[in-house]
């Protein structure tokens, strides 16, 4: 084109072929970008949010195990309890209830009852209970029928299912009783509700026993999600048209797509199902595509850029005059304000995005934190209960020993928010890989509170390298802080109290406990339940024969002996980890 036909012609020129073939390719390599991407993302995410899914699933059935193995073993205790077999057998059951009552703050029972032979309730923690009949009641037929420590789960009018541990109380061979120990295992239904899955746990039969929709309870999962309201043909087809997926979703719950995942609970065949939606993988997906597109649009912004600016150099070639040059000089001036609007623009919208994205994680964390530290907060919240109970009965010492609890689960709330991904580990039961050295500090920064009140050494002798075993953490840091606590007491009257702590590692890892106190001096009767040496209201003698049995479902063993210089010693003996079962754990 010459220069008369550009200066003379009033049509304005058209992009060149070579240009417009570049913003076709651009056009078309976006498409084919979004389409990929879009998949990709889609399948990996839905992996992941599966994988999240069964992880919390595994640590629910832990939780759940927890709970009953916890409360498993109180029926052997209190039916072995002298003050509750003297009460059946002289039927004088005044100060039963209130027995009761005191192992329920300690043990965190749902609630206690104690059964004559003719199965009536003749005490409870939940004294409107007392004098109610329940000879055909499930927990007291099989408790009769069996030697051990029974477990039964009883409908209620309501629908909901009651969790009961039962064993008979024999007295020279006869029998007096029945004690019957329930779980709360429906205070899990709230901790669920508060994650956006929903959870329910069957019985090896089936049938829904705990979850998070009370109208599930009684039914299959199948009848369960049918009772549920499923989506029209429209509403499939407006969910299709707005989702890109291909992922076919499990089930419908309310009328929104879901995944299902499944864990097994090692107990009697139950099982745990949860739903997840899809909500999240498709906020996740639409951010990153957001991005691409946000790219693609600066670089066709670039391009056309490149144009405008090639278009006004022949502009300013071929137009010689003054006032043509002048306009053309506006326009490029409004033009380039137009870009540093649009690049302002950009700027907000790119804070905003980030923005979004640490909203997104911090209430992602903060989800998990909130879950893990729920059963803590409601520990805090009976022991508050029971510092004010005893405030109002004028009995300020007691009380005090309640807010020191509160005190330790302080501290161990802020344990469980350092170890928070320590908890979503598989793994038979609740066990893992632990070094007993980390286990020893945890429970010493627990006992801080203790240890500063009272000018005590400490003398901590630890092998240099790490000490594998396989244990459920708490567990057993719930033994160590026992036996330092037992410790404490000991010295309580010793002018200079030292306490030793010496671990080895051999064939078995031992841990030594001693203390320069007054010694044991019934060494028989140590680890039998309810044997103390401490004053009423400092204890119930429970605390050695539990940590015995949690020492003994790790493989190990506890022992306990005077010192040749004086004192007692304990000690903790576990298997050693062996480095295959640590790589395949």
């Amino acid at each position: 084109m010459s220069e008369n036909q550009t200066l003379s012609g009033s049509t304005e020129e058209r992009p060149p072929w070579g240009l417009r073939i570049v913003l076709a390719l651009i056009v078309l390599a976006a498409g084919v970008t979004l389409y990929i991407t879009n998949h990709l993302l889609t399948d990996r995410f839905t992996a992941a949010t599966r994988n999240r899914a069964e992880l919390r699933l595994t640590l629910y059935a832990g939780n759940v195990i927890s709970e009953l193995q916890r409360t498993s073993v109180v029926p052997l205790l209190l039916a072995q309890d002298p003050a509750l077999i003297g009460a059946l057998n002289s039927s004088d059951f005044t100060q039963s209830s209130q027995r009761l009552i005191s192992f329920k703050d300690e043990i965190g029972a749902a609630s206690l009852m104690m059964l004559d032979a003719d199965g009536r309730v003749v005490a409870a923690t939940d004294r409107s209970r007392i004098g109610a009949q329940h000879r055909s009641s499930p927990f007291f037929v099989n408790a009769l029928r069996a030697e051990n420590t029974v477990f039964s789960v009883v409908e209620l009018e309501t629908g909901a299912k009651e969790f009961t541990y039962s064993r008979k109380i024999t007295s020279e061979r006869q029998l007096a009783g029945v004690i019957v120990v329930e779980v709360d295992l429906r205070k899990f239904e709230n901790t669920w509700a508060g994650v956006a899955d929903a959870v329910a746990v069957t019985d090896s039969e089936g049938r829904i026993i705990l979850a998070t929709e009370p109208r599930w309870r009684g039914r299959t999962i199948a009848e369960a999600l049918t009772a549920q309201s499923a989506p029209s043909a429209i509403a499939r087809a407006l969910f299709a048209t707005t989702d890109w997926s291909r992922a076919h979703p499990d089930a419908y719950i309310l009328g929104e797509a879901v995944m299902r995942s499944e864990a097994r609970i090692p107990f009697q065949g139950w099982r745990i199902v949860g739903f997840t939606t899809y909500s999240s993988v498709r906020e996740r997906v639409n951010g990153v595509l957001a991005l691409e597109i946000m790219g693609f649009a600066l670089l066709l912004a670039a391009a056309f850029y490149f144009m405008s600016r090639k278009a006004q150099s022949r502009s300013r070639i071929f137009q010689r005059e003054s006032a043509e040059l002048r306009v053309l000089n506006q326009r490029l001036q409004r033009e380039i304000a137009e870009r540093q609007r649009a690049e302002k623009h950009l700027e907000v919208a790119e804070q905003t995005l980030a923005q979004s994205s640490k909203l997104a994680a911090l209430g992602e964390m903060s989800a998990s934190v909130s879950h893990e530290l729920n059963q803590p907060l409601a520990a805090m919240r009976t022991y508050l209960a029971g510092a004010r109970l005893l405030l109002q009965r004028k009995r300020p010492e007691e009380a005090l020993s309640s807010f020191q609890r509160i005190d330790d689960l302080i501290g161990r709330m802020g344990a469980l928010t350092r170890q928070l991904k320590s908890y979503a580990r598989k793994g038979e039961e609740a066990f893992e890989p632990l070094d007993i050295r980390e286990a020893v500090s945890t429970a010493l920064s627990m006992m801080e509170p203790q240890l500063k009140t009272r000018r005590v050494a400490i003398t901590r002798t630890m092998p240099a390298e790490p000490v594998m075993v396989l244990c459920d953490r708490l567990r057993l840091e719930q033994v160590f802080i026992n036996l330092f606590r037992n410790a404490l007491d000991a010295t309580l009257q010793t002018p200079d109290p030292q306490i030793e702590l010496i671990l080895s590692a051999g064939q078995m890892a031992i841990l030594s406990v001693r203390d320069n106190g007054e010694g044991i001096t019934d060494l028989d009767s140590l680890f039998e339940p309810f044997y103390t040496t401490k004053q009423p209201g400092d204890g119930v003698g429970l605390g050695l024969a539990i940590s015995s049995g949690i020492v003994a479902d790790f493989g190990g063993r506890l022992t306990a002996r005077n010192g040749t210089a004086g004192g007692a010693v304990f000690d903790v003996f576990l298997p050693i980890l062996s480095t295959d079962r640590e790589a395949a754990e």
